[in-house]
């Protein structure tokens, strides 16, 4: 599911309460469309008759998504007086939310619990489970403000922010701008939507996926594109605030390296490096030369880039990812023009992000594809998408859901005849033994190789079932037959293994009103929006016989890590999230399966370069390789939650200070920057303003206000 959808499904909504509106218009409907991968996958649909408003929403992208109904009473001035939202959420969890408004006292329950509040000044309520109907609400009262922003309940603010306008070609050719603006405060990422001129809302867009008024739908791809460029405006700006580049050596003073060949600090150094090199390694209290910037590393830790081998990568996530210190990221699965577009911004320095290893996505045609990448209804142009996949500079071919397991021996052929390796889920209907005979070099996702200990072959894991069914797994023996034949085929094969264990954590441990343990140690740093989703139940959970079997079987997930890494399987850190910090729970999980903690940190630093051959450039810190690297407050050996105390990052020859990042995405920092002495007059690179992108407005039909 698109990063839009998902925030549209499980986190979007905002209730009003205290605005004066136009009252609303008598009967109508509105109607929109919700596109993903060029295909319809749910609706909106508004009734508004008078005061009451009656809305479903339901989208179904990759055997999952919301069913919602919603119900408001407007007030005479056209706000909500009450609004009620009953429903399923992405995987099937029940969503039962109210709010009401009476008089200036606000009242509402979520999956945290009720709350109240008595205003005094108008508010926007955030909600967790409103359809994208309710973004033109809250545009049109951000618009009536002077100056566009609200505070919010339970916290935070909303903001609005123009970005320009946007040409949509219309019935008989002739093109219609449309009014695009910036909701902020919802989540990490603004919502970006477009409005008519009387304010109602045409369509929210991103640069993976649309949600637009029925009869445009020929238009999404124009959309897109719209969307795409409006976010790369705002990322080129950010790109330009936050890398610090000098044409000077910088030596970092008074640093301890974490060695991954050894699993040991070394004794405090200097590192020194020039540009994007490492120029050498010199003992602390070594004199600088002449015009060097000086970093005092404070008696911290300097760690090798650590790496994300599963990503789905947004703009967004991009430079979420460089405040975690993942400067190398594997993307499994996304918009094709999009990722090689985002890819050149970044080796270009126009954007803010990691190294991307690109993962070619092949699906198959069924009711339940996922709209990633390719999808392919016959073996032959199953092959003919590996071929382009090579053609295009992919590292490998990830399998997804659909694929009729009958193809894959095609497409491994193909596949390693062009240089590419094989990985993704387990199609449905065969399992983790039939795909490593088919060709796999790889499986993603621990719960993919699981499932074909515990599913009958007929079951259909192109539904939640392949959540839902490691409640199974709890009282799974690792012993038995079926596990150590699974077991012996990856390591005969050398098999590696992609986990994604803290997006599992997420999935069946989350629960109504707690904090899930995948944030618990952080939850307060974050947005109120992310902050709400991640105190709200996502698998079902119907009792305490569920609960009790998610928490075993989360239990024996670990179980498995610590068999894998013991009998030699090579894993490979990934998070299947955008937000970069799940990458230091992922390593957390490692050490609390039993993994020692110096080869957890192997597996994220070293470990992936050697995997991808880029040891000769990254993987560690040395003479000549790349400065990438990140500086934390602490020794990780010793306590493995401070790689999260990172002070600044050094990739492709900038420096990045983590605080600056996410204060500009709203989390509370988790460490201040070192201290740093530029000379007084230093000699800025030629490059220090990364060159423009190259200007597609004219392509796009967007016109922005950047």
């Amino acid at each position: 599911m698109t990063f839009s959808l998902l925030r549209a499904g499980l986190m979007a909504g905002t209730m009003i309460a205290g605005l004066v509106l136009a009252s609303p218009a008598l009967a109508k409907t509105e109607r929109m469309s919700v596109i993903s991968g060029g295909e319809k996958v749910g609706f909106v649909e508004a009734e508004i008759d008078g005061a009451k408003v009656a809305i479903r929403y339901d989208v179904k992208n990759n055997g999952r998504g919301p069913t919602m109904a919603e119900t408001l009473e407007l007030g005479r001035d056209g706000l909500p007086k009450s609004w009620a939202l009953d429903g399923t959420a992405t995987f099937g969890s029940a969503v039962e939310e109210r709010f009401r408004l009476d008089g200036n006292t606000a009242t509402w329950k979520d999956s945290m619990g009720a709350g109240t509040a008595a205003l005094k000044e108008p508010h926007l309520y955030i909600g967790q489970a409103a359809s994208p109907w309710a973004l033109g609400l809250y545009a049109r009262a951000l618009l009536k403000d002077k100056d566009g922003r609200i505070p919010a309940l339970p916290s935070g603010e909303l903001a609005l922010e123009k970005a320009g306008t946007v040409d949509v070609p219309q019935k008989g050719g002739k093109a219609k701008p449309y009014d695009a603006y910036l909701i902020k405060g919802i989540d990490l990422e603004p919502a970006i939507i477009l409005l008519d001129k009387d304010g109602s809302l045409f369509a929210e867009i991103s640069a993976t996926g649309v949600t637009v008024r029925e009869g445009f739908e020929e238009a999404a791809e124009t959309l897109r594109q719209a969307a795409e460029r409006i976010e790369a405006h705002r990322y080129v700006d950010l790109q330009k605030k936050l890398a610090h580049r000098y044409d000077q050596p910088v030596r970092i003073r008074n640093v301890r390296l974490y060695q991954p060949e050894s699993g040991t600090l070394s004794a405090p150094v200097s590192v020194v490096n020039f540009r994007n090199r490492i120029a050498s390694i010199q003992p602390a209290d070594s004199p600088a030369t002449e015009g060097e910037v000086i970093v005092d590393g404070g008696g911290g830790t300097l760690m090798p880039g650590l790496h994300d081998m599963h990503a789905h990568v947004s703009l967004q996530s991009s430079l979420l990812y460089i405040a975690a210190g993942v400067t190398s990221v594997r993307d499994m699965g996304n918009s094709n023009d999009f990722l090689l577009n985002l890819t050149e911004r970044i080796e270009h320095g126009e954007v803010v992000g990691p190294r991307i290893v690109r993962n070619g996505f092949l699906e198959g045609r069924s009711p339940y594809s996922a709209r990633n990448g390719i999808v392919a209804d016959s073996e032959a142009a199953a092959v003919d998408a590996v071929r382009w996949y090579a053609a295009h500079g992919y590292w490998q071919i990830k399998i997804y859901n659909s694929m009729n397991p009958a193809w894959v021996p095609a497409i491994s052929r193909e596949a390693k005849a062009l240089g590419l390796g094989v990985t993704g889920h387990i199609p449905a209907f065969t399992n983790a033994d039939a795909m490593i005979a088919a060709g796999y070099d790889e499986v993603t996702h621990i719960n993919q190789v699981m499932l074909g200990w515990v599913l009958s072959p007929e079951e259909d894991t192109r539904t939640p079932l392949r959540l839902t069914a490691m409640t199974r797994t709890a009282g799974l023996d690792l012993g038995s037959e079926k596990v150590q034949r699974t077991l012996k085929a990856m390591k005969e094969k050398g098999i590696a293994h992609d986990p994604t264990a803290v997006t599992l954590e997420l999935l069946m441990l989350s629960r109504n009103g707690v904090a899930c343990p995948c944030v618990a140690d952080y939850i307060d740093h974050l947005p109120i929006g992310m902050k709400r989703r991640r105190m709200q139940l996502i698998a079902p959970v119907k009792g305490p016989e569920d609960d009790a079997a998610y928490q075993g079987g989360f239990a024996k997930v670990l179980e498995v890590l610590k068999l894998f890494h013991d009998n030699g399987i090579r894993l490979l850190p990934g998070t299947d999230d955008g937000t970069g910090l799940s990458v230091h729970r992922e390593l957390e999980l490692y050490a609390k399966a039993g993994i020692p903690t110096a080869d957890v940190l192997r597996l994220a630093t070293l470990g992936p370069a050697e995997y991808m051959h880029q040891d000769q450039q990254l993987g560690s810190i040395a003479k000549d390789k790349l400065a990438d690297f990140f500086l934390v407050d602490g020794n990780p050996l010793e306590e493995l939650g401070s790689i999260r105390r990172i002070r600044m990052v050094v990739k492709d020859g900038a420096i990045y200070y983590p605080s600056e990042i996410l204060d500009a995405v709203g989390i509370k920092p988790f460490a201040e920057p070192p201290a740093v002495q530029v000379p007084a007059n230093p000699v800025r690179r030629a490059d220090a303003e990364p060159p423009a992108p190259h200007d597609h407005s004219h392509e796009y039909g967007v016109h922005t206000a950047y």
